[in-house]
């Protein structure tokens, strides 16, 4: 693997914080994408005691190139006690914001759709006062699934598009730009009251106008929130990187994009897509819906 550039070193977290974080996931029996996926980040988020819930897994029904999260394994039946196991974790943890996303299970009939609104009922049972964003697959197009978890009214509604579209069938062979875009559309045609969000990772081969025209897809279908951040390479079998987008690129990103009209741009070489995800809660105060 290359190596990496000074900017992508991150400063080893105080491991007394992350432990405790750990031992509440732990002995609740949870799932995280910050272990999952291998953030770089899961340092300064278990420090600040925050994580991403990661339901329905760790086995995914899709091999995606860049991921780190198992794809070998066979899916589980769902389990009815962990949207009370995440709930209770919530409210141990304190959390004012909480990320929940999942595996892709095309599996299931609906992608995993009741999994979130059970997840969301048991939170806001458990802590009313928590904004929550999912981070959900693509459904596979199941547009009714999509209304039954928009019914629960989740704050916020992440949905990655990962790429551009020329590098789709390269690393996200059984994913569709076009489908994600169309996601993304109906969320804020059915639930306008819903932030709409999505993510890019940089370094896989793709050029500024290719993400600039990202950009402009999400503009169009009004999705308020961007986040940019660097890929990178979990062991020698997944895809390699291309490039280290420099800090100044992100920048410029993170301009262009405000200026195209998103809400928020989160866009840095470290960032993830729930990474500073709590942030959204003072967009949120700025433009009330």
């Amino acid at each position: 693997m290359a190596v990496k550039p000074d900017w992508l070193r991150v400063k080893a977290p105080q491991w007394e914080r992350v432990g405790a974080v750990k031992a509440i996931l732990q002995d609740l029996g949870l799932n995280t994408v910050c272990e999952e996926a291998s953030c770089p980040n899961i340092g300064e988020c278990f420090q600040a005691g925050t994580a991403t819930f990661l339901m329905m897994g760790p086995a995914c029904t899709r091999a995606c190139p860049y991921c780190d999260i198992d794809f070998e394994k066979k899916p589980q039946a769902l389990d009815p006690t962990e949207p009370l196991r995440l709930a209770e974790s919530v409210r141990r943890m304190g959390l004012s914001h909480v990320v929940i996303t999942s595996v892709n299970r095309d599996d299931l009939a609906d992608g995993g759709a009741s999994q979130f609104v059970a997840c969301i009922e048991a939170v806001r049972r458990e802590s009313p006062k928590t904004t929550i964003e999912v981070l959900i697959p693509d459904l596979c197009g199941n547009w009714n699934a999509l209304d039954t978890l928009l019914a629960a009214k989740p704050e916020v509604l992440n949905h990655n598009t990962e790429t551009v579209p020329r590098l789709y069938r390269r690393v996200r062979p059984q994913g569709d730009y076009q489908r994600s875009l169309e996601l993304l559309r109906r969320t804020r045609e059915l639930a306008p009251s819903v932030y709409t969000k999505s993510g890019l990772m940089a370094g896989l081969g793709e050029t500024d106008a290719e993400v600039q025209q990202v950009m402009d897809d999400l503009r169009a279908v009004d999705c308020d929130i961007l986040t940019l951040g660097q890929y990178l390479q979990p062991s020698p079998k997944h895809l390699p990187v291309v490039e280290f987008v420099t800090p100044d690129q992100f920048n410029t990103w993170r301009d262009v994009g405000e200026a195209k009209g998103f809400l928020q741009v989160v866009s840095s070489p470290l960032t993830r897509s729930s990474y500073h995800a709590g942030e959204v809660q003072r967009l949120m105060a700025q433009y009330p819906r």
